[in-house]
């Protein structure tokens, strides 16, 4: 049954708060391990739904739930380390919830059904606000608080999105099930206001917890004060969940011929995302807060990309993964930089590369990374997203995208030149581990790795995912 993919970390999560540290350190790795092996299972068919009601694995679906599960491969083995190092309080807290909010991702890649999509993103808010107050400090309160409000107010929208697709079909009398599957078959007999209304709904909805602006405010808080492990898993994993319930409702919108529009909102959002992104990184003083800036400016280029359709969609796809590959490995160097200087104040540190020098290694790498430049996939991506821009005639648009990317260029580039070779201020207090480290590096590689070459099943999965719009290399 597919649906073990999901129930598997819920279990082990609920197991894991009643274990000692060093049992439960061993769970989170453990269940991080077979989880991706159900989800290779997954991608081979060998797994079905034993729901198929509420559960189905989609080719967007199955893509989001191998990113993620690669991702938490490689912060299980980072935490593993990290939570022995830092003496962590709350360990049974930590991982209990780390494991269920692998268990409510996966749901959500797995849902086949508006309520239960919405339900399972629900839970990841519940489930993850832990993991951000798990040091207790004020400020780490204040961002729990903000997370959970603010994600509340936009899930609570999405919900009354998806009961505006429902009478969108009530007004017209369609029967059908709820489920994605079957509404797109049946989209051009829906109402064409109220699913418009609904879709809008839907964006602002789980745009809040994509981080798309102006819902964002909460996105820099909370990346900000969690753990590093959670950071990355917040920023590489989660805001993927949330682009899939705005691109579900997206498909159905296009198999309704309401596709303009749709593209026109996302387009919208898109862009005023990275603008958001660029203008905060700019004099950003907290290198944590800076990627999550630098998160919320991609997440504008995804939305951007998807609007945009055609071979701009295909390069948004790419721009997801490579977003989630370098991004977490980031974070988990940042928490290495943490770990060392015990601050997160830009103007404290300096001279990484003497202290952490392999740190300092994936932590330049990154930038290049993230900054859009070759080898990394992002180079690629986004290339992909202008040359799609500039076919569909957005010419204001990719000026707006470009000016951005340039001051995001310019704002990282300030900061992790400065951190990296800036004046020696102070000694390190912690050293750096091979287990701190090997999973930034893998995250790395992978990137370049699927920048150079990308598997059949990969590229095949991408294209049925977007196929249906329209979406394509050739589009």
């Amino acid at each position: 049954m597919i649906e073990l993919i999901f129930l598997l970390p819920v279990l082990a999560g609920l197991a894991a708060f009643a274990l000692p540290s060093g049992m439960g350190r061993i769970l989170l790795l453990a269940t991080a391990l077979f989880h991706l092996q159900l989800t290779i299972m997954a991608w081979m068919k060998l797994l079905t739904p034993t729901f198929p009601a509420f559960f189905a694995a989609s080719p967007e679906g199955l893509l989001v739930l191998l990113v993620t599960s690669f991702v938490f491969v490689c912060i299980s083995i980072y935490a593993f380390a990290y939570i022995k190092e830092t003496k962590m309080e709350n360990v049974a807290v930590f991982i209990c919830c780390m494991l269920l909010f692998l268990g409510t991702m996966s749901m959500v890649t797995l849902s086949d059904h508006p309520i239960v999509l919405w339900t399972a993103i629900e839970a990841t808010t519940l489930v993850s606000a832990p993991l951000i107050f798990i040091h207790r400090s004020k400020e780490a309160l204040e961002a729990t608080w903000k997370y959970v409000l603010i994600c509340s107010v936009g899930i609570a929208l999405a919900l009354l999105g998806c009961f505006f697709i429902t009478l969108s079909m009530d007004l017209r009398n369609v029967e059908s099930s709820l489920a994605f599957s079957s509404l797109n078959g049946v989209a051009l007999q829906l109402d064409p206001v109220w699913l418009k209304v609904g879709f809008v709904f839907v964006v602002i909805g789980f745009g809040t917890k994509m981080g798309l602006a102006p819902m964002h405010t909460w996105l820099p808080d909370a990346h900000s004060e969690a753990p590093s492990p959670a950071s990355a898993l917040l920023s590489g994993a989660l805001l993927n969940c949330a682009f899939l319930g705005i691109y579900k409702v997206h498909v159905l919108m296009n198999a309704a011929n309401l596709g303009d529009f749709a593209g026109n909102v996302l387009v919208g959002f898109g862009i005023v995302s990275v603008l958001v992104g660029g203008i905060f990184i700019v004099g950003q003083t907290d290198y944590k807060r800076m990627l999550a800036y630098s998160s919320i400016k991609n997440m504008g280029i995804i939305a951007f990309g998807v609007g945009i359709g055609g071979i701009a969609l295909y390069g948004a796809f790419l721009h997801m993964i490579h977003h989630s590959l370098l991004k977490s490995s980031l974070f988990l160097s940042a928490g290495n930089i943490l770990l060392g200087f015990e601050t997160k104040l830009v103007q404290r540190i300096g001279g990484i590369i003497k202290y952490l020098p392999k740190t300092c290694i994936c932590f330049l790498a990154g930038f290049i990374g993230v900054s859009g430049l070759p080898p990394f996939g992002m180079f690629v991506s986004e290339l992909l997203i202008i040359i799609g821009a500039i076919k569909g005639q957005w010419y204001i648009s990719t000026g707006l995208l470009i000016f951005a990317l340039i001051l995001v260029f310019a704002g990282t580039g300030r900061v992790f030149i400065a951190m990296s070779f800036g004046k020696e201020l102070e000694s390190v207090k912690v050293q750096e581990k091979s287990l701190r480290l090997i999973p930034s590096y893998i995250l790395l590689l992978a990137s370049i790795l699927l920048c150079v070459w990308l598997p059949d099943i990969v590229y095949a999965t991408i294209m049925n995912s977007i196929e249906i719009i329209g979406g394509g290399i050739h589009g």
